[in-house]
């Protein structure tokens, strides 16, 4: 079994910013696989189905992105997974919007999110796939621009990207991480 974890923030006021593409990225294949993201269980919303023969947890923490690890590792505890079976999706301000990059170890790079699940779970060996977001313009805050909206040239590029990155899951799932490296980096 895959837990696929999209990283952002809850409530309305997130939806559709720089930061929630993890939560895009797990609506998106909710919709193909039709896997019904409503139940509210270890700090996160899920659902359970199956993607490409194997069973699946769609999660997506409520714990705001600072404290994803919370969720992840209640997550990894009652479904007995190891490291090897979570795919963590989040955003990354050092790619062009929409461009993915697929990485089974790592450091969080500054990317709080990953920094606590990093810290929750004791190691940085796990498979995410980063979505670019954009670097940020010189002079703008940080949180400002990872919690702003992308721009209306910039909406077709990260759903395309999305959409890539839901081919990325699947290929993760059927073929291994390496051959979809391959594919997708």
């Amino acid at each position: 079994m895959k837990i696929i974890i999209g990283l952002g923030n809850p409530t309305q006021e997130y939806a559709g910013t720089r930061h929630n593409v993890g939560f895009s990225v797990i609506y998106n294949i909710s919709d193909a696989y039709n896997i019904k993201v409503d139940a509210k269980k270890h700090k996160a919303c899920i659902g359970k189905g199956m993607i490409e023969g194997e069973k699946v947890i769609l999660a997506m923490p409520m714990t705001y992105m600072n404290l994803s690890g919370q969720s992840v590792r209640e997550l990894v505890d009652y479904y007995k997974c190891t490291n090897e079976d979570i795919i963590v999706i989040y955003d990354d301000i050092s790619l062009d919007i929409g461009k993915l990059r697929i990485r089974t170890k790592g450091s969080a790079g500054g990317h709080n999110g990953i920094k606590n699940i990093i810290a929750q779970l004791g190691t940085d060996v796990f498979t995410r796939i980063k979505i670019g977001v954009g670097e940020k313009p010189p002079r703008m805050d940080l949180a400002d621009y990872v919690l702003g909206r992308f721009s209306k040239e910039e909406q077709p590029v990260i759903r395309e990207g999305a959409e890539r990155a839901r081919e990325a899951v699947a290929t993760i799932i059927r073929e291994g991480v390496s051959n979809a490296m391959n594919k997708f980096n």
